[in-house]
């Protein structure tokens, strides 16, 4: 229907729209001016008679330069840009009121119908000017009552052709010309946050300029800047986009816990998520199965990876964003928050010259975090390091890290069995998924290589059972396990604004706490009478680590490979001076750093 129209109007302009086709006869005060010289010819027999006025092919040249051309190339060129606009604004129209879900057929037709009339009007129209506001009337008008319909339908934030808007937009579009007028806020407001995207090459090697430039210029672009720098300033570690009926929700995940923010509406989360999937160089056309990416952001102070994760709902498409921020990154064991004599027991064991270390617990406890903490401690010049990750998640110099690539065959068993002829002497293994890996694992342990992976189990024990599940024989588990460490992370409570309360004394009597030196503990406040700037009012700021760690003697190793029941393995374990997670997370309690509700939600 577009086209049509397009076609009829630009048919009608090129054959002779504003023509100014006229045989204007001229006065004789003017003919006598312009012509003092002139002698009136006097017909003779059988000849007509001279004109009596002046015939013009086209435009009156009193009028204009352009004797002979049909129509006035002014009036020409502005309807014509009128016409431009009026094609963009039936597309925007179409394209808006889909994702707002306002009665798609009726607004396009009004949209588009008006403004065609309008511009057969303006044909009939004798006079130009009289055409022309008539064909203003009938391209404003319907524009305008469904921008009056849509702004009530929507967020203050999304509204469009309100003073704001039309601010930031003149704004953006001088400042792309590199004009900056304006303050500071102004511009920021205009331009968005000072961040800037780079996409990932569609082969998953190196970045792709081209995917950046191009969703510079896409619609919802300033909105994808303002919540990916809402999410690293508040210091989230996801961010989840979730469709709904009428509007695209978005949830940010601090410091382990889901906090909603301000979503968006429909048109405009979808058009964020499209720019986030060109990004990642995923299909932005497959809309229902599960696809994955990644990219990069560059801040002033800091460089950003994402991985993005999309995956089909009955609303539509959801994606979250995991936020990978290098600064935010542990360098040590001693930074995890846990108690010298474990970081001095850690550092035994990561140090040792073969073995394997596990991290157990469930998803987002920190494993891998912990794992990198302990490639920390080891000397990279001194030791070949190869890692073996599903994606890489932190770059670490001078360690060969490696991503495996499920689509192409690469897993890290596969990976696992070759780096091993790279004579490595630490190998980090991103997860034990399988048997074949577990097996694989406990073999370069035993052969002279210190091993790190992660598993996921609620405690050590639960790991230690986990692996002989995986088929791996006793025998080979007793030689080659170093240590398990199972974790959770407690979110720390903020030291400007925590609260203390008299503890109840017979909970203190539960956990084995004596009332006399336990004076007080400390929770998030109940009712602040101000918003705390340093958390910004959510009590806590931060996550420290609840560990619990087994280690093994000979002893334990003799009742492994005699498959010891669980019960004896925890009573000697405890003989060894093992404390539980729970007992662990009660010290951080006491001193402060989290509160008891805190503990109870993380540790069970």
């Amino acid at each position: 229907m577009k086209f049509f129209w397009a076609c009829l109007i630009v048919m009608l302009c090129l054959t002779g729209f504003l023509t100014d086709i006229q045989a204007q006869p001229v006065p004789d005060s003017d003919r006598e001016s312009q012509e003092p010289n002139r002698v009136v010819a006097v017909s003779n027999a059988g000849e007509y008679p001279p004109l009596p006025v002046p015939f013009f092919r086209g435009n009156d040249p009193r009028f204009t330069n352009s004797q002979g051309f049909y129509f006035h190339f002014w009036k020409f060129l502005l309807v014509v840009l009128l016409f431009l606009l009026w094609a963009k604004t039936s597309y925007w129209v179409d394209e808006d009121s889909r994702g707002l879900k306002i009665d798609t057929e009726f607004w396009s037709s009004i949209v588009l119908v008006a403004g065609g009339l309008g511009f057969l009007l303006v044909f009939c129209m004798p006079s130009f000017l009289l055409g022309f506001f008539i064909l203003l009337a009938a391209y404003g008008g319907p524009l305008g009552m469904y921008i009056r319909e849509r702004n009530a339908k929507v967020p203050a934030s999304s509204r469009v052709m309100t003073p704001d808007h039309i601010q930031n937009l003149t704004l953006r579009y001088l400042a792309r010309m590199g004009i900056r007028v304006g303050g500071t806020k102004k511009q920021q407001a205009a331009i968005g946050p000072d961040i800037r995207f780079i996409g990932k090459s569609s082969t998953g090697r190196g970045d792709d300029p081209s995917s950046s430039r191009r969703v510079e210029n896409s619609r919802g672009f300033l909105a994808a800047k303002e919540l990916v720098y809402d999410a690293v300033m508040r210091r989230a570690t996801d961010v989840h986009l979730e469709p709904k009926e009428d509007e695209v929700g978005v949830r940010l995940r601090i410091d382990g816990v889901m906090y909603p923010t301000e979503g968006f509406d429909r048109s405009i989360g979808e058009a964020v998520l499209n720019i986030f999937k060109v990004l990642g160089a995923m299909d932005i056309t497959e809309k229902r199965r599960p696809q994955d990416g990644s990219f990069r952001a560059i801040m002033p102070d800091r460089e950003i990876d994402f991985r993005l994760a999309s995956q089909g709902t009955r609303h539509g498409e959801k994606m979250s964003l995991r936020i990978l921020d290098q600064t935010n990154s542990i360098a040590s064991l001693s930074e995890l928050g846990i108690r010298k004599q474990l970081v001095d027991k850690l550092s035994g064991i990561v140090k040792q010259p073969h073995g394997l270390f596990l991290c157990c617990g469930p998803t987002g406890a920190g494993k891998s975090t912990t794992l990198f903490a302990a490639l920390h401690e080891i000397d990279p010049y001194q030791r070949n390091i190869i890692t073996i990750e599903d994606p890489v998640e932190y770059r670490i110099d001078n360690v060969s890290q490696i991503e495996i690539n499920q689509k192409a065959g690469q897993t890290f068993a596969e990976s696992l069995r070759s780096i091993l002829r790279q004579d490595p002497d630490v190998v980090m293994i991103g997860e034990i998924r399988d048997a074949e890996t577990a097996r694989i694992a406990c073999q370069a342990a035993n052969t002279g290589h210190m091993v790190f992976s992660t598993v996921h189990a609620n405690d050590t024990f639960t790991a230690l059972y986990r692996l002989i599940d995986l088929e791996v024989e006793p025998f080979m588990l007793a030689s080659s396990l170093s240590a398990l460490l199972a974790q959770r992370l407690a979110r720390r409570l903020c030291p400007e604004c925590k609260e203390a309360y008299q503890p109840n004394p017979e909970f203190l009597k539960k956990a084995n706490l004596p009332p006399d030196k336990v004076k007080c503990f400390y929770r998030q406040p109940k009712n602040p009478e101000i918003v705390c700037p340093s958390c910004t009012g959510l009590g806590y700021k931060g996550r420290i680590s609840v560990v619990e760690l087994l280690d093994f003697n000979e002893r334990m190793r003799d009742m492994i490979r005699d498959t010891a029941g669980m019960s004896q393995l925890k009573a000697q374990a405890r003989k060894n001076g093992m404390l539980y997670m729970k007992e662990e997370g009660l010290r951080l309690v006491v001193k402060g750093i989290t509160s008891i509700d805190e503990l109870l939600r993380v540790v069970k």
